[in-house]
């Protein structure tokens, strides 16, 4: 099991969940109910108050995206704000 990125996936991962086509981040939770072997629609995303069935392969661990947002000078608030 892994995400988009290449990450190995777990049970329990703090992910957020990109559209398959944009980009555009649609979910965020806990990966739930994912089984060794498959990347797409495998696990659930337990968000508030819902779940919502997660293709690994759309999704990012929290950590991942984290690290993207510093590489590109956004994990900081700009001066002033």
């Amino acid at each position: 099991m892994h995400y988009r990125n290449g990450r190995e996936a777990k049970n329990g991962d703090i992910i957020i969940q990109l559209d398959w086509a944009g980009g555009k981040v649609v979910g965020f939770g806990e990966l739930a109910d994912a089984v060794a072997g498959n990347d797409y629609c495998n696990g659930k995303l337990k968000e508030v108050p819902f779940e919502r069935a997660a293709c690994l392969c759309d999704c990012l661990h929290v950590d991942d995206l984290a690290a993207i947002l510093a590489e590109k000078g956004l994990d900081k608030r700009p001066a002033g704000m």
